[in-house]
């Protein structure tokens, strides 16, 4: 009897051992990003992207019902900061190479490299994410947050986007509290 409960108790701690991960994952980094010195966080409303003059079809609008927030995680790389920038991309490199994010393409343009990414299936998205990293620039990560998210409706969204100065003030006011 004793060494069947010893059998068991065994069993049962290396079940236990076995399913915690130490892996980390996109929403703890962003909560960790959070007022960390010198990161950029922030929780966007979508209503800040398209402004009420924006000229948009009623299934834009409709897709924008569909997301939640928008969540933005941005470290600006500076001479002083070099370590910590190879740090978070390594880090955002890590998360994403988890089988619970789907590739969706990648892109190089004017030394920016661009991955997106989601989650979900490919005809209801519940996470789209873009993961930037620039040696000149910095490294950041944005998520649209949604549920029952079309693919196809959310480009047409993104693709509405108009990005002014009134937007980029709303975004800057966001960030900075100012």
């Amino acid at each position: 009897m004793k060494k069947i409960t010893t059998l068991f108790s065994l069993i049962l701690l290396i079940l236990v051992a076995a399913s915690c991960k130490n892996e980390k994952s996109l929403q703890s980094y962003l909560v960790d990003t959070n007022g960390k010195e010198g990161f950029f966080t922030g929780d966007l409303p979508v209503s800040s992207l398209i402004t009420a003059k924006a000229n948009v079809s009623d299934e834009v609008k409709e897709t924008m019902k569909s997301i939640k927030k928008i969540n933005v995680a941005f470290l600006q790389k500076t001479a002083e900061n070099k370590a910590d920038y190879e740090a978070e991309k390594a880090t955002l490199k890590n998360i994403f190479s988890s089988k619970e994010y789907k590739s969706l393409g990648a892109v190089k343009a004017k030394g920016m490299n661009i991955s997106v990414y989601y989650t979900g299936s490919t005809v209801s998205l519940d996470e789209v994410i873009a993961f930037m990293y620039s040696k000149d620039v910095g490294v950041g990560v944005a998520r649209l947050l949604g549920e029952n998210m079309n693919p196809t409706k959310v480009i047409e969204m993104l693709n509405s986007v108009k990005m002014d100065g009134t937007n980029l003030q709303n975004i800057t006011t966001i960030f900075t509290g100012q």
